[in-house]
Formats: C-alpha cells, sequence, structure tokens
C-alpha cells in the first residue's frame, strides 16, 4: 500500500516581518486629521502635522490608553482625545495641559516612515533597527510622469496569514489552473532582499489579447512592483501593478492592488479613462480568484509537490530571511539563485529585477 502524505502545520511564530510596508497612496494622510492603523498585532496611529511631515505612533496614550486615532492634530502633534496629553511627532510628549512638568518617560513609539512614489511606507523590525540603505524604496518615475494615469488602488482585508500571497511569486501551475493562463515561461530570481517573477503566458481574460508578459519583483517581504505588456482592443497596454500588504494579525493582512497605466496615443481623455478603467478591471479580477482560493485552503508546510510546480521551497527560504535577527539572515540568501522552465518559447526575456537593465 503507498504510504500518504500527511499535511504538516506549525503554529505560526508570533513575530511580524522586518521591512518596508506599503500603505497606499500618501496623499490619503494628509488631510490634517488622524488616521487609525492596524497592523503588526498593535493599533497605530497616523497623522500629519504643520510641518508637512506624516508620522506615525503607537496608536494608544500611555498615560491613561487614550485613542489617540481618535483625538485631533493641532501643530506638530497629535492630541489625546482623553486627558489631552500631546504627541510629537518623535513620539515625545510636548505639552501636557494641567502641567508644568512632563514625565521623562512620556514618549511612546515613533515607527520610520518614508514616501516614495506616491505612496507612504511604514518599517517594521523587531529589534528596532533603522531601514539600511541597501532597501530603500526604488524611485518609479511613471508614477511621476504625464504620459501615465494615475494609480488606481482597491484594497480588500484578507483573513489568512499573509505568506499565502507571497507563494505565488513561486507557484506557476496556480496561473492555469485558478487564471486560466498557460504558461510558455517562467522564471524566478532570488537574490538579496529581491525577489523576481517573469512570466510569459497567455492574457489573464478573454477579451485581452495575444501574450501576456510580467516581470514582478518583491522588494522586501511585502511589496511588489510588476512591469507588464499586453493588448486589448487592438492596442498595446503597458502597466505598472503595485501588490502590497501590512499584516493586521498573524491570520490577517489588508492587501492594496494598484495600478498605473499608460495613456494610449490618439485617444481622448475620457477615451484613455474607459480603457484604463477596463484594462484595470481586467487584471482585478485575477486577484478576486486567488482571494477565493485563500478563503478557503488550509495552511501547509510541507507542500507535497512535482517537478513543474515551481521553486515554492526555495521561495520560503528567501522570504524567511525576514522573520529572523538581521545578523541571522544566512550569506546564501544574498547570492544570485536563479530557477527557469521554457516551454518552447523562441525568443526568452532577460532575467534581471524590475528597475533594472
Amino acid at each position: 500500500m503507498a504510504l500518504s502524505h500527511s499535511i504538516e502545520a506549525r503554529p505560526i511564530e508570533n513575530r511580524y516581518a522586518r521591512g518596508w510596508h506599503c500603505l497606499g497612496l500618501a496623499a490619503d494622510y494628509k488631510d490634517g486629521k488622524p488616521h487609525a492603523l492596524n497592523a503588526f498585532g498593535t493599533h497605530l496611529v497616523v497623522f500629519m502635522g504643520e510641518d508637512g511631515e506624516v508620522h506615525i505612533l503607537d496608536g494608544f496614550c500611555p498615560h491613561m490608553g487614550g485613542d489617540l486615532s481618535q483625538g485631533t492634530v493641532q501643530g506638530k502633534s497629535i492630541v489625546c482625545p482623553f486627558h489631552h496629553w500631546s504627541w510629537g511627532g518623535d513620539g515625545v510628549c510636548s505639552a501636557i495641559p494641567y502641567t508644568k512638568r512632563i514625565p521623562s518617560k512620556a514618549v511612546v513609539k515613533s515607527w520610520p516612515v518614508c514616501e516614495e512614489n506616491k505612496l507612504l511606507f511604514v518599517w517594521n523590525d523587531p529589534e528596532n533597527n533603522a531601514p539600511p540603505p541597501e532597501v530603500a524604496i526604488p524611485r518609479l518615475a511613471p508614477a511621476f510622469s504625464e504620459e501615465w494615469g494615475d494609480w488606481v488602488m482597491e484594497t480588500w482585508t484578507i483573513n489568512t496569514n499573509c505568506r499565502e500571497l507571497i507563494d505565488n511569486v513561486s507557484d506557476m501551475a496556480h496561473f492555469a489552473a485558478v487564471h486560466h493562463v498557460p504558461i510558455d515561461y517562467f522564471a524566478n530570481v532570488f537574490e538579496g532582499h529581491k525577489a523576481t517573477q517573469v512570466m510569459v503566458g497567455k492574457s489573464l481574460n478573454p477579451t485581452a489579447e495575444g501574450r501576456l508578459t510580467t516581470r514582478a519583483t518583491y522588494f522586501g517581504p511585502a511589496y511588489q512592483i510588476t512591469e507588464m505588456s499586453g493588448a486589448m482592443g487592438g492596442f498595446p497596454v503597458a502597466s505598472i501593478l503595485l501588490n502590497c500588504h501590512i499584516p493586521i494579525t498573524l491570520n490577517s493582512f489588508e492587501l492594496r492592488f494598484g495600478m498605473l497605466v499608460r495613456r494610449l496615443e490618439g485617444l481622448s481623455d475620457e477615451e484613455n479613462r474607459q480603457v484604463i478603467q477596463t484594462y484595470v478591471r481586467l487584471i482585478q479580477q485575477g486577484f478576486y480568484e486567488d482571494v477565493a482560493i485563500w478563503d478557503h485552503k488550509v495552511r501547509v508546510d510541507n507542500p507535497l509537490l512535482c517537478d513543474r510546480d515551481g521553486p515554492i521551497y526555495h521561495l520560503r527560504r528567501w522570504y524567511q530571511q525576514f522573520y529572523v535577527n538581521a545578523d541571522e539572515v544566512a550569506d546564501v540568501t544574498r547570492q544570485r539563485r536563479l530557477f527557469e522552465l521554457n516551454e518552447g518559447l523562441a525568443l526568452t526575456p532577460q532575467l534581471h529585477h524590475v528597475f533594472e537593465e
């Protein structure tokens, strides 16, 4: 009798990935109001003071537990709604209205923040180290170009661990099974904090035409940029996909899916808007199909794989570097590793990360 393969799933470690996490459009947080953010198993507050800088602090006042996201922004500080203690963007208490002496321990955690590509990012590190220069978010020229449309963004809350999303980087077989995308060429490149998927296949939707070519790079554990070229309605379409997530708890995350689409020459602004909206809907549908699977599957630490499944175990070893202390990251993780499968494509894409030539 053949031996069966039993699914194994260890308890999820109570730790969140080290790296930059995207919170969506920076402009959404610049309205002079405090914004609640539930992330990394805790509660945070996001606000912009009169200095024009966006700040993120631990969201509960250490005085008596007031929710700072229910407070008000005054000057450069967020003011607690309970007793009106004021907290600056650096996390230091700047004023208490009924005393002249501020306790020396009146400090809340201030989280590192950066803004790039019109997006806002927060840095998470269980060791509380500052982000090293090599993981800086690369500038994306189309985000600032008049030849491209603005970001189109959608947000979902997904009730599963974020590793399920990351597995898609190497899960070649699911593209045909779930998205009905026969694959002609598939490759992964792992190098340092970057993981890239290069793919050539049939377009994601019957209403689109021709081959779809994508190059998708994760810059760290939670921010992926995809360069994609396809066609629709007889027009070639160039687009940039943003796939980013931030963990809420160990078993839930907020997924943001964004797109930039290059304006089509010869079309009016309204015609471009309609084409772009249609194209965005087609691509978003692919994410809906993934979510339907995640809603019903179980976590598997020891997947039973065959030779054409893609290098999922290698991907998970790459991903694990963000869940250990920085000085424990294995040297082999920093080295370039390549996996490639060609189903007969004569002219194969170059194997490099997004933003590289």
